[in-house]
Order: C-alpha cells, then sequence, then structure tokens
C-alpha cells in the first residue's frame, strides 16, 4: 500500500476542502491515488459539504428535550429559514436533540454518536444532509442539565413541531415534591427566561468582566454629575443592584405576575409542591444569537446575476 504522507492529505484537502481525516480516508481506500481520491470524497458527497462550509449559516433551529431529571438544548443552524422548514431537516434537529440527552452536553462527544439508521455518525448524517440539500449546514452548540431529583422542564417560543423553535429553554428544578407541580413551575419560568433573556442564574455568576465594565460605566455617569466621590460610590452601588435585577434570574421581577422575584417565586412554591424547591440551572438558546449575518444587497446581487 502507498504511503499516506501529511503532504499528500493536505493537497487532497486543498483541491476538495475536505477534512483531514476524511482526506486521510480517502487516500487509504484509493491507495494513495490522489484523483480516485478525489472522486471517493464526491461520491460521498464530502468534497461537496465543503465547498458549502464557507457560507454564512445563521438560520435554522433550536431543539430542546427533556426525560424526567435530564434535559438538553441544541442548535443545528442552515443558511435559510426554508431549510429550518423542511421535514427532513426538523426529524434531524429533533433526533440530535434526543441522541443528546445521552451525553454529558459536550458537543463534538455528540458528533460522534451513531445517528439511528443510517450507519453514519451525528457529524457525517449532517455532511449527507449538506451534499443533499446544497446549504452549510452546522451543529453548533449543546447542553445538557440535570438534576438528581426534580425535573428539568422546557419551553420553546412560537414552536415549529414539538421541541423545535427559535429559542429553546430548559429550566433546572431541584426538589423532592410533587412531579406535576414542578413541571408547571418549570414551565413558566422558562416563559418569564424567554422573554426576560437572564445572563446569569445568581449575583455570583455574573462574570467579573462584565460586572467592572458595568462599574466603569455608571462610574463615569455618576462623575459627569459633579457630586463628591463619596456620594458617587453609593449611586453606582445603587445602579449595580438594578442592574443586578436586569441580568440575574434570581433578581428579575417574574413576567406573570409582574412583581414577584424569581428568587421569591422559588421559594413560595415549596408550599405547593410539598417539598423545598431549588433553582439549579437554565439553558437559553435563541437562533443565531451571536452569529455575524451577511447584510445582503438583493437589488444588487439580482444585477450581478444578470451581468
Amino acid at each position: 500500500m502507498a504511503e499516506i504522507t501529511a503532504a499528500l492529505v493536505k493537497e487532497l484537502r486543498e483541491k476538495t476542502g475536505a477534512g483531514m481525516m476524511d482526506c486521510k480516508k480517502a487516500l487509504s481506500e484509493t491507495d494513495g491515488d490522489l484523483e480516485g481520491a478525489v472522486d471517493w470524497l464526491r461520491k460521498k458527497g464530502l468534497a461537496a459539504a465543503a465547498k458549502k462550509a464557507g457560507r454564512v449559516a445563521a438560520e435554522g433551529l433550536v431543539g430542546v428535550a427533556t426525560n424526567g431529571t435530564v434535559g438538553a438544548a441544541v442548535e443545528v443552524n442552515a443558511e435559510t429559514d426554508f431549510v429550518a422548514r423542511n421535514e427532513t431537516f426538523q426529524g434531524y434537529v429533533s433526533n440530535v436533540t434526543e441522541l443528546a440527552l445521552g451525553t454529558d452536553g459536550d458537543i463534538e462527544a455528540l458528533k460522534t454518536v451513531a445517528y439511528p439508521g443510517t450507519g453514519r455518525t451525528v457529524a457525517e448524517e449532517l455532511t449527507h444532509m449538506v451534499a443533499t440539500v446544497g446549504e452549510n449546514m452546522n451543529l453548533r452548540r449543546s447542553t445538557k442539565l440535570s438534576v438528581s431529583q426534580g425535573v428539568v422542564a422546557s419551553y420553546v417560543h412560537s414552536a415549529l413541531s414539538a421541541g423545535l423553535g427559535k429559542i429553546g429553554v430548559l429550566v433546572a428544578l431541584e426538589s423532592a415534591g410533587d412531579t406535576a407541580k414542578l413541571e408547571a413551575l418549570g414551565k413558566q419560568i422558562a416563559m418569564h427566561i424567554a422573554a426576560a433573556r437572564p445572563e446569569a442564574l445568581d449575583t455570583a455568576d455574573v462574570s467579573t468582566e462584565s460586572l467592572d465594565r458595568e462599574r466603569n460605566v455608571l462610574s463615569e455617569q455618576a462623575r459627569a454629575s459633579g457630586k463628591p466621590e463619596e456620594i458617587i460610590a453609593k449611586m453606582v452601588e445603587g445602579r449595580i443592584r438594578k442592574y443586578y435585577e436586569e441580568v440575574v434570574l434570581l433578581e428579575q421581577v417574574f413576567v406573570i405576575d409582574g412583581e414577584t422575584k424569581i428568587r421569591k417565586v422559588v421559594e413560595n412554591a415549596a408550599k405547593d409542591v410539598g417539598a423545598p424547591v431549588k433553582l439549579t440551572g437554565f439553558v437559553r438558546y435563541a437562533l443565531g444569537e451571536g452569529i455575524e449575518k451577511e447584510a445582503s444587497d438583493f437589488a444588487a446581487e439580482v444585477a450581478s446575476m444578470a451581468r
């Protein structure tokens, strides 16, 4: 068998844009024949998929799934909303979200899980879909929540189908209380999270970087008033408390009643569910957040195509 050198793998990658491991496998399958390896990748749909990999994929779906004390959230991106409405794509996101329940939440581990009924992994099935559908797609992120007892509840805002939409939320409630009542409470808090967009569970979870940046801005604003430094310090601390009420889940006012802090809502729930309740974690995925979308000029695009 011909030696598969790093230089040969590099050359194949440059010709096809396929991943390193796929290139090594293609060369092994074709006994080091470069052109044969190109054809092998094309037949597998890997070269075609690689050509699309540079295109921005900011649409798609968020999936959430729960099973008693565990829950998982997954985001899979595509280039257009049209693909997100495709039943095959929706089926893929649903299946991958269910598979994520059996992982530790690590996205790379999820990619290696066997995809049901195909003989392919989760990542390989996505590559197959890219080649078939003709759009770049990306399994972007995954998170898993669990509790030792209690529930992990979920909510999907404007769901396209069960567990699929553009905003997905998980809430972990640790308690020995009534499961059905915990589920109802968890869903209400999840709806609150979808609307209020908290950044941290408790004040201790706010990053030092975010807090320092906020203090700096508030201090400069306060100094503009011309007040003494000791007064400024008090003004800043008062505004920091207000900042916590905006970004910390337990400090936010419950959107459903407009007056009770989430911390108190959870505390008060103990009487109803029959045992103390602790909110131990949450996940909020909004589709495409943080992805820089390309600004397109439709008229210019049509003119370019005409030329």
